[in-house]
């Protein structure tokens, strides 16, 4: 697959089949995404994988559970209030694998350096047929010092992108793109 065809082609997935992603596949993704470029060539980020379809879903509730007090009709997230007092609604999409990544503390320029890390990963996922989709929802819930500890995570990495993996169950649909806006462009002397 060539690089555009990835770049063009590469959708959100939120439908997976139970086929499960191997250790493998993930281990040579995770390999992809620190072939990122970084900060003064710092490579700021760790990696956490949490597998399990059931246990996610029981992190879905807890997450619902969690967010839905902080949500105020004027909360950005407002828009999902429905979505996320549905008990059949799980943020992980019933998918077995879930890849975080961490920004390591003292990194000024980290959580942009794990931005490009995680867009390696859901590439390269594309061009193996993964299916990915970063799930916001999981960031707050999960970068409680309490979910850190539970999972072994330092407290004082900052989660960064929770990304899900899996086997698509429906082929990726186009999705209209807006061309860029450009705001300036300016010939210097």
């Amino acid at each position: 697959m060539e690089l555009k065809e990835a770049l063009y082609q590469r959708r959100s997935v939120r439908q997976y089949t139970q086929e499960v992603v191997s250790r493998e596949t993930i281990e040579e993704l995770l390999d992809a995404a620190v072939q990122a470029p970084s900060a003064t060539n710092s490579q700021p980020w760790a990696f956490a994988v949490l597998r399990g379809a059931e246990a996610l879903e029981k992190h879905s509730t807890a997450a619902r559970a969690f967010l839905l007090p902080h949500i105020s009709d004027d909360h950005p997230l407002s828009k999902y209030k429905a979505a996320l007092a549905n008990p059949k609604f799980n943020i992980f999409y019933g998918t077995g694998t879930l890849v975080l990544i961490f920004a390591k503390p003292n990194n000024i320029h980290g959580f942009g350096d794990c931005c490009l890390a995680a867009q390696n990963l859901m590439l390269a996922a594309h061009e193996k047929g993964l299916g990915s989709c970063w799930i916001g929802f999981a960031s707050y819930y999960l970068n409680q010092p309490e979910q850190k500890a539970a999972f072994g995570i330092p407290a004082d990495y900052e989660l960064v992108a929770p990304i899900i993996l899996g086997y698509p169950a429906l082929p990726s649909a186009a999705i209209a793109k807006k061309p860029a806006e450009i705001i300036a462009w300016k010939e210097l002397d």
